[in-house]
């Protein structure tokens, strides 16, 4: 079978690169063309577009970067008549996926929707759209299938979340290996998950760094993003006693007493390894501005939206500041918070289910196109 994956950020190549793993061990046949990045490019098939071409953050840079956007969907459109593909698997990323979803139903092509974009969060409306051009919706949190099937009357598959059998199956770390390669001491370690676009990073690292100064018995480690060269980072590191880490996450992780995280994806990966947080967020005063008026939820981390409580302390736009941060930071070193956060880092993980959401997914999508 021919598969069309489209995926447009770093957490949808981990989650394309495995459930392409799973395809091919239902599919000895399976071909794949896809837009995604390096995880994905590993399991086989051609790369159309990388990611990193693909990442624009907020209002104002996509309106600034439209006709990119509109040339790519093009681009995306012609190359996907000439696959001719079984079937269209789109991985989040909405604002490209639905243009090519509605013309990909008139054209005749099969859409399956593999992690549900966040309609429940702000544009619901799209409920609409994804009755009318999707085939079948796979989604990774539980809330998601009361959403669809009670709410909209849309039936889905709950089929786990796929950073599980990430972790699960993530290679064992040789720990002295690790602190010796990056010239790390005896102080415990502190991650800095500052997102994945330039923008994006640049306004997180601004405060977060600041916090070298005022714990000065802890080491701060980056965890580079796989969207950027290590060059990007090399200003920060000059500046500030920190150190880089590219492309190994989950090891730092395995090994941090605390994190300072971006909101997005990072913050259930960082509570999928025990580690206490704080969520952080800071875009564009317009955009914030915009997206208070559309966005109707208690929470932006998914570690508070799953729990629906504040389990981890999100310090968002003006809140995100050198004393809050400082405070907060403070809070998840203290040991009886830490012991009250592991709780209920475990209970988060029972509601998300077990291993096996890629295996699932693949499962279902080979036998419905057979």
């Amino acid at each position: 079978m021919k598969y069309y994956l489209i995926a447009g950020e770093a957490s949808g190549d981990l989650h394309g690169s495995l459930l392409m793993e799973q395809l091919k061990a239902k599919d000895v046949q399976a071909q794949f063309r896809f837009w995604g990045g390096d995880l994905m490019q590993a399991q086989g098939g051609t790369l159309v577009r990388h990611y990193k071409e693909l990442a624009f953050m907020g209002f104002v840079e996509v309106l600034s970067n439209l006709k990119v956007i509109l040339k790519n969907i093009n681009t995306c459109k012609k190359d996907i008549e000439q696959f001719d593909p079984d079937v269209i698997i789109y991985i989040d990323y909405p604002g490209f996926n639905f243009r090519i979803m509605k013309w990909a139903r008139i054209k005749g092509y099969r859409n399956h929707y593999y992690i549900s974009p966040q309609i429940w969060a702000w544009k619901e409306s799209r409920i609409k759209d994804i009755k009318r051009d999707v085939d079948a919706m796979y989604v990774i949190l539980p809330f998601e299938k009361d959403f669809y099937e009670q709410k909209h009357n849309f039936p889905v598959h709950f089929v786990g979340h796929p950073l599980i059998d990430a972790i699960a199956h993530r290679e064992a770390l040789d720990n002295v290996a690790f602190l010796r390669h990056y010239h790390l001491d005896d102080r415990p370690l502190i991650a800095l998950l500052p997102g994945s676009r330039k923008q994006e990073i640049q306004k997180m690292l601004a405060v977060m760094l600041k916090m070298t100064e005022q714990y000065p018995d802890y080491q701060f480690i980056i965890a580079g993003a796989p969207g950027q060269d290590e060059a990007f980072y090399r200003p920060y590191l000059q500046k500030y006693p920190v150190t880089l880490v590219m492309n190994r996450t989950y090891d730092l992780l395995s090994l941090c007493t605390a994190a300072l995280v971006t909101s997005g994806t990072a913050t259930l990966e960082t509570a999928l390894f025990k580690v206490p947080q704080v969520v952080c967020y800071k875009g564009s005063t317009i955009s914030h501005a915009i997206a208070k008026r559309i966005i109707k939820l208690k929470y932006i981390s998914l570690v508070n939206l799953i729990m629906d409580a504040p389990v981890v302390t999100e310090l968002i736009q003006s809140d995100f500041n050198e004393s809050k941060l400082k405070t907060e930071l403070g809070n998840i070193l203290d040991d009886s918070y830490r012991n009250r956060i592991f709780a209920t880092y475990y209970e988060l993980e029972q509601k998300l289910g077990g291993t096996g959401a890629s295996e699932q997914t693949a499962s279902l999508i080979y036998k419905s196109i057979t």
